[in-house]
């Protein structure tokens, strides 16, 4: 089946990551992204999901990687795809670029007859809580305690690995931000979190074990995280 082709800005380019040369360049971007670890995407590993069909991109700028994806495919009966990692350098980032990777794992998706693309991400991270929940409107679909466990990335190092995973349903139009009627509470996050970790861990800390607590006791009280605003945080609804 032919892939669907995205539009993407003058100087930008996705490529398959489908040479030795582009694997290892893609582990080192991705491990650049997350502060020098490259145990998150491993060239060989990343070779393996690569060479047997799996969504495995590189995001060029004037030539240079400057970003990747990586996903791999669920259950065949879930016509399901989970998205492992997503990076663009920081010289790049807040330029557009990680929505012209989404958008093309979408197509990518969609042309291999998969409905939904699932992934994770930090809660205490707004920008992604944006990026996710509001702007690409996925579902909320678990809160996931220290899913990882310890890691040693530039990122994550010395934290719980706390998760939200969400689902991207690729044919469906995007879940909308609920209407302040239907808001129950909401649960606030720090603008941000990569500056507190730098500058005072306790803090950090501090934010983790109230989002965590907050979100599962609404979560457990019946109600479901429908959406997020950067002024007040995750909003819970009833389903």
């Amino acid at each position: 089946m032919a892939e669907a082709s995205v539009p993407t800005p003058p100087g930008i380019a996705l490529r398959p990551l489908d040479t030795v040369e582009a694997v290892h360049t893609a582990s080192a971007v991705l491990s650049d992204v997350w502060g020098g670890d490259r145990s998150g995407m491993p060239p060989n590993l990343l070779r393996a999901l690569a060479h047997t069909g799996n969504y495995a991109m590189g995001l060029y700028a004037d030539e240079h990687m400057v970003g990747a994806s990586v996903a791999f495919f669920a259950a065949p009966a879930a016509r399901s795809m989970h998205s492992h990692i997503t990076g663009v350098l920081p010289g790049h980032q807040s330029q557009g670029l990680g929505r012209i990777l989404k958008q093309h794992q979408r197509e990518w998706a969609l042309a291999r007859d998969v409905g939904h693309i699932t992934w994770t991400f930090d809660p205490l991270v707004a920008r992604n809580a944006h990026f996710n929940l509001q702007v690409l409107g996925t579902r909320v679909t678990e809160y996931l305690v220290n899913h990882y466990g310890a890691m040693d990335d530039g990122v994550n190092r010395g934290d719980e690995t706390d998760r939200i995973l969400v689902s991207w349903a690729l044919a469906a139009p995007p879940v909308p931000t609920p209407a302040d009627d239907r808001v129950v509470a909401e649960v606030p996050v720090p603008p941000d979190i990569a500056a507190i970790r730098r500058d005072t861990p306790a803090e950090a800390a501090a934010w983790r074990r109230h989002v965590r607590a907050a979100l599962l006791t609404h979560l457990a009280d019946g109600l479901v995280i429908g959406g997020f605003d950067a002024p007040r945080g995750y909003l819970l609804v009833k389903p």
